[in-house]
């Protein structure tokens, strides 16, 4: 008999109900279409009574809340400044540092010129990427560092836990802080038109312009080389205003000019610039801080082990830049497996999001699964099916009438290896923005909730027989 059960994520046994006997012929041809290739099934009226195709969806889910630790955000390419906040999740906030130096030493500045100004200047990045309510005025305020950026090296430490997958090297860090002057070098206060802006020019301390001019004019050894210079002039924050509500993405191709003008052979005035750049994009990364008072997940940090759905009202979400992710759970999945008797021919993850695509707030274009060892570490990722590159479910959008949207994976191969090996045994998958985003951005998704659960099934379509 051809058997199927459809029921929401519960503790509850799998409710089946028949088919008459005159569909199986059409039935047998879809699934054997939609089936994952080596696993169809063909049948012929010796064998229909001893096999059975089923459907299921009501695997339990246990599902929490964790973040991740040790989130590199250097050579991203994009500058990310500014500060945005959301009612379930709280506020999250990202300063950019970098190291800047020369793209020649020529001194090519003339005898007699003098100078005039130093600013910073910022182009947006390509994507035109922001996070938050672009309708109030924001501010950017630049220090000097006075602390050298010093890459870390991530260790498993005394117990020798894996290294996430995610960290390739020595890097800097999202958690990573550096002392800068307590005095700004300069300040801007603008209108966030993230479509329509060209450039941000942020006029910086005179005094500092005028020395670098004189150390460049002098051709001192600070600025002979970029060695040199960095033990001069440790680099930059960007640093967002206290009451900003959005974060931007900038270029990191920025430029610090040191202008001066000059008289021209003919008499007249002439002007010119030598420009500072970022010359090693290993030294220019993002500090993502977040503040959770008063949400329910003030408690989450990379230290806990993660808050439960049934602590939270269901509540979970994945973030960007904060490394939150949410940590998924099967507890009868591997017994169920185990049956000799059972085939598996597609299996499908289906994760819901009560978030919109159409606000402030941008959500993930894509997310991806982490696999967590024992210790909650990410030691690898979901792939391709039959493939090895990383399996990235796209948003797809809810229906007109205000359905939710949704993210699907493919499962067919976790099952499968879950069933015939151990290398998933005492592990957890962490449901993620998709890279690069999840070290550049703060998209944000909100995971559904039905009956203060989140709505996420495991949806398997199997073949058992008798």
């Amino acid at each position: 008999m051809i058997t199927f059960a459809s029921q929401t994520l519960s503790m509850n046994p799998f409710l089946k109900r028949s088919i008459n006997y005159p569909v199986i012929a059409l039935l047998l041809l879809v699934i054997t279409a939609a089936c994952d290739k080596d696993m169809s099934v063909m049948l012929d009226n010796s064998t229909t009574g001893d096999v059975g195709v089923s459907f299921v969806d009501s695997f339990t889910v246990n599902t929490s809340t964790v973040q991740l630790r040790d989130m590199p955000t250097a050579a991203t390419g994009s500058i990310l400044v500014g500060k945005a906040a959301l009612p379930n999740s709280g506020s999250v906030s990202s300063t950019s540092y970098f190291q800047i130096g020369f793209s020649n030493f020529t001194n090519d500045i003339p005898q007699d010129a003098v100078f005039d100004s130093l600013n910073l200047v910022l182009k947006p990045h390509s994507s035109r990427y922001y996070f938050g309510d672009t309708t109030k005025i924001q501010e950017i305020n630049v220090h000097q560092l006075s602390e050298t950026l010093e890459t870390k090296t991530i260790t498993g430490g005394i117990q020798n836990q894996a290294i996430p997958v995610y960290v390739t090297g020595a890097s800097l860090f999202s958690d990573q802080q550096f002392a800068y002057t307590p005095d700004a070098l300069g300040t801007l206060q603008f209108n966030p038109r993230i479509r329509s802006i060209d450039t941000l020019d942020i006029r910086l301390n005179q005094t500092l312009g005028q020395n670098l001019f004189d150390l460049i004019k002098a051709n001192d050894l600070r600025v002979s080389s970029n060695e040199n210079f960095r033990e001069y002039f440790k680099g930059l924050a960007l640093v967002p205003g206290d009451d900003n509500t959005v974060a931007i993405a900038f270029n990191d191709t920025i430029q610090v000019k040191i202008n001066y003008s000059y008289v021209g052979t003919d008499g007249f005035k002439r002007t010119g610039a030598k420009s500072l750049s970022i010359v090693d994009r290993n030294f220019q990364y993002n500090n993502i801080e977040y503040d959770r008072t008063g949400t329910a997940f003030e408690t989450l940090s990379p230290a806990g082990g993660g808050l439960a759905a049934s602590a939270t009202g269901g509540l979970t979400y994945v973030q960007s830049g904060t490394g939150v992710v949410a940590k998924l759970q099967f507890p009868s999945l591997k017994e169920f497996l185990q049956d000799d008797n059972i085939s598996v021919n597609r299996a499908e993850l289906v994760v819901e999001t009560s978030s919109p695509t159409n606000t402030m707030y941008g959500i993930p274009e894509n997310l991806m699964l982490f696999v967590a060892d024992h210790d909650g570490v990410p030691t690898s990722f979901l792939s391709t099916p039959y493939g090895t590159g990383i399996q990235q479910a796209s948003y797809i959008p809810g229906n007109q009438m205000g359905g939710n949207g949704s993210y699907r994976f493919n499962m067919i191969v976790y099952l499968k290896n879950l069933k015939s090996s151990t290398i998933y045994d005492n592990t957890s998958l962490y449901l993620s923005t998709g890279t690069p985003a999840l070290f550049s951005t703060l998209n944000t998704a909100f995971i559904a909730t039905e009956n203060e659960k989140p709505k996420i099934k495991l949806n398997i379509l199997y073949t058992k027989f008798r």
